[in-house]
């Protein structure tokens, strides 16, 4: 380093190259030892070679090769003899490649993050599940199942039926085929049996629509039906039992025009699904700001000093959102 700044470099650029601190040079200057956290310093902790030898020898050996470590930790702490920690003894062996899954049970995987959907108008992504809906005789339920538009919130498909059933889904979303272009939209659902079988499934991938699917028992993966099921079973007029299938589905028909033609959504900025789908959020949003921008020069001292806040129309809807989206739309908020 000295020869370096005889000959005209720069004492920083030095340092940087070094991975050192300029103020560590000039200390070490006055004092050549190096003091620095953890250098020159031993783990105390640390096994020595002997000691990973003698946990390779025990776990190989012909008493204990078919014995999982904690059960061999526990068994030589019966006999009076302690070599280190379970956790010690599977890093050693994991370090030696030694672990391996031994069982005929299928090793664990972590699931994969279901596709970020993104939807910036009607019919590109929705979204479907099943509920129960409680008869009036004890443990027998009717099932209710559900298709809405993730971008407008928006009820596109029901029908309340006796049982979980493919041909039931099928039906359905052959309904929904009727009425809409199901190609090019993606459909999300939880993992129930109507919903992967195999023959639903590529049934789905004919008519040109794309499959994503939640992670097992993961809700958070499927919030816009999970979250449309609380409004049904929690609005005032769910009776809570229903005594036959044909009383449920008339129910179900009344609450359903009520969701989508009355009911002003919260997360859609209280406009109804009806509303947000033929697009009058924008005109509506419009009106608002104007009366509060009308208000404020009426009567500023109400408000704060930049104003009221404005009704924002949301463009772009998300299901399951990336890392990075998740950022973006914090930093966009605050």
């Amino acid at each position: 380093m000295q020869e370096g700044l005889k000959k005209g470099a720069r004492q920083g650029e030095i340092c940087d190259a070094l991975g050192i601190h300029p103020r560590t040079y000039r200390r070490w200057e006055k004092d050549p030892v190096d003091r620095r956290k953890g250098q020159g310093r031993k783990n105390r902790r640390a096994l020595r070679e002997e000691e990973k030898r003698q946990i390779l020898e025990v776990c190989t050996s012909e008493r204990f090769k078919d014995s999982a470590p904690g059960e061999i930790v526990a068994i030589l702490a019966e006999e009076g003899r302690y070599i280190a920690s379970e956790r010690t003894f599977y890093r050693i062996l994991k370090a030696c490649g030694l672990l391996h899954h031994r069982t005929n049970s299928r090793p664990a995987r972590r699931s994969s993050h279901p596709p970020e959907l993104v939807a910036t108008g009607p019919d590109q992504v929705y979204t479907w599940d099943i509920t129960w809906m409680p008869s009036a005789v004890q443990g027998l339920f009717w099932y209710c199942y559900a298709v809405i538009d993730v971008w407008s919130r928006e009820v596109v498909g029901w029908a309340v039926q006796e049982r979980e059933s493919e041909e039931y889904g099928r039906q359905l979303f052959e309904s929904i085929k009727q009425r809409r272009n199901l190609k090019g939209v993606w459909v999300h659902s939880d993992n129930g049996n109507p919903m992967r079988g195999a023959t639903f499934s590529v049934w789905l991938a004919s008519l040109g629509m794309f499959l994503s699917y939640s992670r097992p028992l993961v809700k958070n993966d499927n919030p816009y039906i999970e979250s449309f099921f609380r409004t049904l079973k929690y609005h005032a007029s769910y009776p809570g039992k229903f005594r036959t299938l044909e009383e449920a589905r008339q129910w179900m028909g009344d609450f359903l025009h009520w969701y989508n033609t009355v009911h002003r959504h919260t997360k859609l900025g209280y406009i109804t699904p009806a509303q947000r789908r033929r697009g009058e959020d924008v005109k509506l949003f419009e009106l608002r700001n104007q009366t509060l921008q009308k208000a404020w020069k009426e009567h500023p001292e109400r408000f704060p000093k930049k104003g009221p806040k404005q009704w924002e129309y949301r463009k772009v809807v998300y299901l399951n959102p990336s890392v990075e989206t998740k950022r973006y739309i914090l930093q966009k908020v605050s």
